[in-house]
């Protein structure tokens, strides 16, 4: 009975001091007890702040980021569409070398390799576990569908397979698709693509 008693007079007392104010004035701040973030610090662009040795508010890019939308006003480089139409080649902000097919390997081993296969022949580690429905790029359909369509399949997903725009930027979605060509020339070589010294040595 006394603890009853104790435990009683600590709650009234607990809900007066809680309750038994509501709806008084006062001149000072409420008391919040959780204030749920409803009060933030606030910097707007090209701002000073404090918190950063640079003092800007404005911060970098974190590497490795990917964008959800391009700054350059080209149709065809966003969306791989010329007037609403799949497009052939490569868009203006596309220059091809050495580093960009590099980035088209490294994605495309990283992201498409595991369906699709190294060589891009569907015969990638899930076809183990039953996906025996991922196509081959070597075939004719695959190899005649422009480069826009490619990218667009990339980018939007196709039947079983979910899209990547959210994974992979636009630049490295060009990469993969480039990458992608690349695998069905080595596919299917013509005499132009080895150099005059290995046509000798085969005797083409």
């Amino acid at each position: 009975m006394r603890y009853f008693i104790t435990i009683f007079l600590f709650i009234s007392i607990a809900l007066v001091s809680i309750l038994g104010f509501r709806g008084s004035k006062s001149r000072k701040p409420p008391l919040e007890i959780f204030p749920d973030m409803d009060r933030q610090y606030k910097f707007l662009p090209q701002t000073a702040n404090p918190h950063f040795s640079d003092g800007r508010a404005d911060r970098p890019v974190v590497p490795g980021s990917v964008e959800f939308g391009s700054y350059v006003r080209d149709e065809f480089y966003n969306t791989g569409k010329i007037r609403g139409q799949f497009g052939h080649g490569f868009p203006s902000p596309i220059y091809v070398n050495r580093e960009f097919m590099d980035l088209g390997q490294k994605k495309y081993n990283i992201t498409c390799a595991v369906c699709h296969g190294q060589t891009g022949d569907g015969n990638g580690i899930t076809k183990s576990y039953g996906m025996v429905a991922t196509p081959t790029y070597h075939d004719d359909r695959m190899r005649k569908m422009t480069n826009g369509e490619i990218f667009d399949t990339i980018s939007n997903g196709k039947n079983n397979m979910g899209a990547y725009k959210s994974k992979l930027s636009i630049k490295e979605r060009w990469a993969v698709m480039t990458y992608l060509r690349a695998l069905q020339r080595a596919h299917n070589p013509k005499p132009d693509d080895i150099s005059s010294e290995k046509r000798m040595e085969l005797g083409l």
